[in-house]
């Protein structure tokens, strides 16, 4: 990958308003009680709940269950956190970045991030790291991966390791490709 400012592809997207209209005020007991959840939360209520959560409540539960899974994975936080990024800023999905930084805001070096789509030629980022960047990279934008970066990847990760890494970049995928075309941007959760 080429040389890129990290927030470029946020910019880009964050004066976009969503293509449909957030729900304000829900009438269901079970919205109303997800709008203030993530309110006491976050500060406010996230765009996405707004848009599809207000319109397929089923997926509420869905996504309790995906950040539920995720909190348990083995991977290390930091690890976690530039995978999503990555993934998130590869498919210019301005929303997730920008709730993965303020999740990870306490917790993950700032001068790495901003290398984070320079990672390959950076020196802050292990072999591991890079090796599972790249993983991510090639199955996002190939939905298949060579044999030899596979086999790069089992020298520096265990079989549950490389299925949690697979399973993270999937979901990441799954919230970009909902967000993504529904041009639903930043909340602007994150004060970096």
């Amino acid at each position: 990958m080429d040389e890129l400012e990290l927030t470029t592809t946020t910019e880009n997207s964050s004066n976009q308003s969503p293509r449909i209209a957030p729900i304000e005020n829900p009438r269901s007991i079970k919205l109303k009680l997800a709008y203030w959840l993530t309110k006491k939360k976050m500060g406010k209520v996230i765009t996405p709940i707004k848009v599809v959560q207000a319109r397929m409540t089923d997926t509420l539960s869905l996504s309790q269950k995906l950040m539920s899974i995720e909190k348990n994975l083995s991977l290390s936080k930091d690890l976690v956190f530039y995978i999503k990024s990555y993934i998130a800023t590869l498919n210019g999905c301005s929303f997730c970045i920008d709730i993965a930084k303020a999740a990870a805001e306490d917790e993950v070096e700032i001068q790495k991030y901003e290398q984070l789509l320079n990672y390959q030629s950076s020196d802050v980022f292990s072999k591991a790291e890079k090796t599972a960047l790249r993983y991510v990279e090639q199955v996002t934008l190939e939905k298949e991966v060579a044999d030899p970066l596979f086999e790069e990847l089992q020298r520096y990760y265990n079989d549950t390791e490389i299925v949690e890494i697979t399973w993270l970049n999937a979901t990441e995928n799954y919230y970009n490709l909902i967000n993504k075309p529904l041009q639903i941007g930043t909340d602007n959760l994150c004060s970096v």
